[in-house]
């Protein structure tokens, strides 16, 4: 790959990416090593397989960000790692899927904590670490398809992601002009768990058509959109909420009048 340069070269910035270790958060953490950053993981495990990208690898930091004082900790670890933070991206999040009449209590608060409340505690400390920087720093929260529309079948994790774009909105007004606070919201992706949400390859093609773009998104298209959100490119971007769908999903009305 050729030297990066101009307003997309990270090199000498240091980038946290949670839930760094698979699926979309491998796919950003992959781009920002490309885009010469140095790059902090965390999970709550160590991935089989080290992260690496462009001969360079992404250090990793365990942690489960349900836990306050391990989401600072992570912060705290990629501050060190980096000498410094410039980037957070809130990718850590996620939910099986559950019927609504059923979930325990215990289940939904889970759901909720992992995808608002962690965001939300990462946010703070890399705040704090930020705003006593002389360029601040950029913050991307990741957010779902769920969190704009019905989320039937995964109740708890739709208003999580409602809540993350509020949030997104609040932070941004709260932390300018030093940190820039934004939120990338994904569309129907092809992941390693595509199948537990889509089906099997046919199940997959026939979402994939009902989408204007005519295919599934990748993690790369997610990573770019950040990449974009934390670069200089961006930089009078706050606040906002980047759809990275393929045009979105047609309204059901036009499927059953055609029918």
């Amino acid at each position: 790959m050729p030297a990066v340069t101009g307003d997309l070269d990270f090199g000498g910035r240091s980038v946290l990416v949670t839930g760094g270790t698979k699926g979309v958060g491998r796919g950003i953490a992959e781009r920002f090593l490309e885009l010469g950053a140095t790059v902090t993981i965390t999970a709550r495990t160590e991935p089989p397989e080290p992260v690496t990208a462009a001969g360079r690898e992404a250090s990793f930091v365990a942690a489960d960000l349900r836990d306050p004082d391990q989401a600072a900790a992570a912060v705290d670890g990629a501050t060190e790692l980096g000498g410094r933070l410039d980037v957070v991206i809130n990718n850590a999040g996620g939910s099986p899927p559950a019927d609504a009449a059923t979930a325990s209590p215990r289940f939904s608060e889970a759901i909720v904590r992992l995808n608002l409340l962690a965001p939300l505690q990462v946010a703070q400390r890399a705040n704090a670490v930020m705003q006593a920087q002389d360029e601040g720093g950029s913050i991307v929260n990741i957010g779902s398809l769920s969190g704009i529309r019905p989320s039937p079948g995964s109740a708890a994790y739709g208003a999580a992601k409602a809540g993350l774009a509020n949030l997104t909105q609040s932070l941004a007004m709260e932390w300018a002009p030093k940190v820039r606070v934004n939120m990338v919201t994904g569309g129907y992706l092809l992941t390693e768990q595509a199948e537990l949400f889509y089906g099997d390859a046919a199940g997959q093609s026939r979402v994939a058509a009902t989408v204007p773009m005519q295919r599934l998104g990748t993690p790369r298209d997610i990573a770019d959109a950040c990449a974009f959100l934390a670069s200089p490119l961006a930089g009078y971007v706050t606040g906002a909420n980047l759809a990275v769908h393929g045009g979105g999903e047609p309204p059901p009305f036009l499927g059953a009048a055609a029918d």
